[in-house]
Protein backbone atom coordinates (compact mmCIF):
# COMPACT_ATOMS: atom_id res chain seq x y z
CA UNK A 1 0.00 0.00 0.00
CA UNK A 2 1.50 3.42 -1.34
CA UNK A 3 2.00 6.21 1.21
CA UNK A 4 -0.65 8.78 0.67
CA UNK A 5 -0.50 12.35 1.65
CA UNK A 6 -4.11 11.85 3.55
CA UNK A 7 -4.66 13.15 6.77
CA UNK A 8 -6.79 11.41 9.81
CA UNK A 9 -7.88 12.84 12.94
CA UNK A 10 -7.56 10.93 15.96
CA UNK A 11 -11.39 9.77 17.50
CA UNK A 12 -10.50 10.41 20.68
CA UNK A 13 -8.69 13.69 20.91
CA UNK A 14 -8.86 15.26 17.38
CA UNK A 15 -5.42 15.17 16.90
CA UNK A 16 -4.47 14.75 12.99
CA UNK A 17 -1.83 12.47 11.41
CA UNK A 18 -0.66 11.64 8.20
CA UNK A 19 -1.47 8.45 6.57
CA UNK A 20 1.35 5.93 6.48
CA UNK A 21 1.79 2.65 4.99
CA UNK A 22 1.74 -0.05 7.57
CA UNK A 23 3.36 -3.50 7.58
CA UNK A 24 0.12 -6.35 7.55
CA UNK A 25 -1.68 -6.63 10.75
CA UNK A 26 -0.29 -3.72 12.10
CA UNK A 27 -2.34 -1.10 13.70
CA UNK A 28 -1.66 2.92 13.59
CA UNK A 29 -2.78 5.17 17.33
CA UNK A 30 -2.18 8.26 18.14
CA UNK A 31 0.64 9.94 19.33
CA UNK A 32 -0.80 11.88 22.01
CA UNK A 33 -3.51 9.75 23.43
CA UNK A 34 -2.72 5.80 21.94
CA UNK A 35 -6.12 5.83 21.00
CA UNK A 36 -5.93 3.14 17.68
CA UNK A 37 -6.19 4.88 14.22
CA UNK A 38 -6.24 2.58 11.56
CA UNK A 39 -5.34 -0.87 11.11
CA UNK A 40 -3.89 -2.44 7.95
CA UNK A 41 -5.69 -5.94 7.11
CA UNK A 42 -4.49 -7.36 3.41
CA UNK A 43 -7.30 -9.99 3.35
CA UNK A 44 -9.49 -7.80 5.00
CA UNK A 45 -11.94 -8.55 1.62
CA UNK A 46 -11.38 -12.38 1.54
CA UNK A 47 -12.45 -13.13 5.60
CA UNK A 48 -15.15 -10.52 5.69
CA UNK A 49 -16.67 -11.75 2.52
CA UNK A 50 -16.45 -15.03 3.55
CA UNK A 51 -17.91 -14.20 7.16
CA UNK A 52 -20.56 -12.21 5.39
CA UNK A 53 -21.61 -15.14 2.78
CA UNK A 54 -21.59 -17.59 6.27
CA UNK A 55 -23.49 -15.13 8.25
CA UNK A 56 -26.51 -15.22 5.32
CA UNK A 57 -26.59 -18.99 5.34
CA UNK A 58 -26.93 -19.21 9.30
CA UNK A 59 -29.66 -16.99 9.33
CA UNK A 60 -31.67 -18.56 6.40
CA UNK A 61 -31.59 -21.72 8.80
CA UNK A 62 -32.23 -20.01 12.20
CA UNK A 63 -35.41 -18.62 10.75
CA UNK A 64 -36.47 -22.11 8.33
CA UNK A 65 -35.99 -24.53 11.82
CA UNK A 66 -37.66 -24.82 15.42
CA UNK A 67 -35.49 -22.31 17.61
CA UNK A 68 -36.50 -23.85 21.12
CA UNK A 69 -39.25 -26.85 22.13
CA UNK A 70 -41.02 -27.07 25.45
CA UNK A 71 -42.18 -30.35 26.33
CA UNK A 72 -44.55 -30.51 29.58
CA UNK A 73 -47.04 -32.84 30.47
CA UNK A 74 -46.83 -35.07 27.05
CA UNK A 75 -47.18 -32.21 24.63
CA UNK A 76 -44.70 -30.17 22.84
CA UNK A 77 -44.37 -26.88 21.65
CA UNK A 78 -42.09 -25.20 18.95
CA UNK A 79 -41.09 -21.80 18.72
CA UNK A 80 -39.26 -19.81 15.55
CA UNK A 81 -36.89 -17.13 15.76
CA UNK A 82 -39.77 -15.23 14.93
CA UNK A 83 -42.20 -16.34 17.69
CA UNK A 84 -40.81 -13.99 20.27
CA UNK A 85 -41.60 -10.95 18.02
CA UNK A 86 -45.17 -11.81 17.35
CA UNK A 87 -45.99 -13.30 21.25
CA UNK A 88 -44.28 -8.91 22.50
CA UNK A 89 -46.66 -7.46 19.74
CA UNK A 90 -49.77 -9.93 21.25
CA UNK A 91 -48.87 -8.44 24.93
CA UNK A 92 -49.86 -5.24 23.33
CA UNK A 93 -45.28 -4.67 23.80
CA UNK A 94 -45.17 -3.72 19.54
CA UNK A 95 -42.53 -1.05 20.07
CA UNK A 96 -40.22 -3.73 21.70
CA UNK A 97 -41.23 -6.73 19.40
CA UNK A 98 -40.04 -3.94 16.38
CA UNK A 99 -36.80 -2.99 18.53
CA UNK A 100 -35.95 -6.96 18.51
CA UNK A 101 -36.84 -7.95 15.15
CA UNK A 102 -34.47 -4.65 13.38
CA UNK A 103 -31.74 -5.63 16.05
CA UNK A 104 -31.90 -9.43 15.95
CA UNK A 105 -33.29 -10.40 12.44
CA UNK A 106 -33.72 -7.36 9.88
CA UNK A 107 -30.37 -5.56 10.75
CA UNK A 108 -27.75 -8.38 10.40
CA UNK A 109 -29.44 -9.38 7.25
CA UNK A 110 -29.27 -5.97 5.88
CA UNK A 111 -25.59 -5.86 7.03
CA UNK A 112 -24.24 -9.08 5.82
CA UNK A 113 -25.92 -8.31 2.25
CA UNK A 114 -24.71 -4.99 1.87
CA UNK A 115 -21.38 -6.72 2.98
CA UNK A 116 -21.93 -8.95 0.28
CA UNK A 117 -23.45 -6.95 -2.20
CA UNK A 118 -19.94 -4.80 -2.21
CA UNK A 119 -17.68 -7.39 -1.38
CA UNK A 120 -18.23 -10.34 -3.73
CA UNK A 121 -17.57 -7.87 -6.47
CA UNK A 122 -14.54 -6.35 -5.21
CA UNK A 123 -13.24 -9.43 -5.19
CA UNK A 124 -13.15 -9.78 -8.66
CA UNK A 125 -11.79 -6.39 -9.38
CA UNK A 126 -15.83 -5.05 -10.52
CA UNK A 127 -17.84 -2.14 -8.74
CA UNK A 128 -21.61 -2.57 -8.82
CA UNK A 129 -23.37 0.39 -8.75
CA UNK A 130 -24.22 2.32 -5.54
CA UNK A 131 -21.78 0.19 -3.74
CA UNK A 132 -20.72 3.39 -1.90
CA UNK A 133 -23.72 4.18 -0.05
CA UNK A 134 -24.43 0.31 0.72
CA UNK A 135 -20.84 0.36 2.13
CA UNK A 136 -21.68 3.14 3.93
CA UNK A 137 -25.23 1.62 5.36
CA UNK A 138 -23.23 -1.31 6.39
CA UNK A 139 -20.98 0.79 8.30
CA UNK A 140 -23.94 2.98 9.83
CA UNK A 141 -25.77 -0.70 10.72
CA UNK A 142 -22.79 -2.56 12.60
CA UNK A 143 -23.35 -1.17 15.38
CA UNK A 144 -26.64 -1.88 15.26
CA UNK A 145 -26.98 -5.39 15.19
CA UNK A 146 -27.33 -6.60 18.60
CA UNK A 147 -27.78 -10.66 18.10
CA UNK A 148 -25.79 -11.36 21.18
CA UNK A 149 -28.03 -9.41 23.44
CA UNK A 150 -31.27 -11.24 22.57
CA UNK A 151 -29.44 -14.29 22.78
CA UNK A 152 -29.03 -13.57 26.26
CA UNK A 153 -32.35 -12.48 26.78
CA UNK A 154 -33.26 -16.16 25.29
CA UNK A 155 -30.84 -17.52 27.60
CA UNK A 156 -32.06 -15.94 30.61
CA UNK A 157 -35.67 -16.91 29.67
CA UNK A 158 -34.62 -20.57 28.94
CA UNK A 159 -33.31 -20.83 32.58
CA UNK A 160 -36.43 -19.39 34.38
CA UNK A 161 -38.61 -21.88 32.46
CA UNK A 162 -36.34 -25.05 32.96
CA UNK A 163 -38.30 -25.14 36.19
CA UNK A 164 -41.47 -25.45 34.54
CA UNK A 165 -40.68 -27.48 30.76
CA UNK A 166 -37.99 -29.52 29.38
CA UNK A 167 -36.13 -26.98 26.93
CA UNK A 168 -35.21 -28.90 24.02
CA UNK A 169 -32.81 -26.83 21.72
CA UNK A 170 -33.74 -26.50 18.18
CA UNK A 171 -31.35 -26.17 15.50
CA UNK A 172 -31.90 -22.82 14.48
CA UNK A 173 -30.64 -21.81 18.14
CA UNK A 174 -27.41 -23.35 17.00
CA UNK A 175 -27.44 -21.65 13.76
CA UNK A 176 -27.80 -18.31 15.90
CA UNK A 177 -25.22 -18.94 17.94
CA UNK A 178 -22.91 -19.15 15.49
CA UNK A 179 -23.71 -16.06 13.84
CA UNK A 180 -22.86 -14.07 16.81
CA UNK A 181 -20.00 -15.46 16.14
CA UNK A 182 -20.01 -14.60 12.58
CA UNK A 183 -20.51 -10.63 12.99
CA UNK A 184 -18.17 -10.45 15.84
CA UNK A 185 -15.69 -11.83 13.30
CA UNK A 186 -16.71 -9.19 10.63
CA UNK A 187 -16.30 -6.69 13.04
CA UNK A 188 -12.53 -7.97 13.47
CA UNK A 189 -11.75 -8.75 10.00
CA UNK A 190 -13.57 -5.46 8.24
CA UNK A 191 -11.43 -2.82 7.58
CA UNK A 192 -13.00 0.47 6.05
CA UNK A 193 -10.03 2.21 5.20
CA UNK A 194 -8.98 -0.48 3.36
CA UNK A 195 -12.12 -1.09 1.35
CA UNK A 196 -12.59 2.74 0.63
CA UNK A 197 -9.59 2.70 -0.66
CA UNK A 198 -9.84 0.62 -2.58
CA UNK A 199 -13.23 2.01 -3.84
CA UNK A 200 -11.09 5.47 -4.77
CA UNK A 201 -8.71 3.45 -7.35
CA UNK A 202 -11.81 2.83 -9.69
CA UNK A 203 -12.44 6.52 -10.20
Amino acid sequence: MATTQTLIACHECDLLHRVQSLPEKSKARCSRCGSLLYVHYPETIDRTLACAITGLVLLVIANLYPFLSLESQGSILETTLITGTIILSQESMAGVAILVLFTSMLIPCVLLGALVYVLWPMKRGACLPASRRIFRLALILRPWSMTEVFLLGILVSVVKLAKMATIIPGTALFAFLALVFVLAAVNVFLDPRTIWERMDGWR
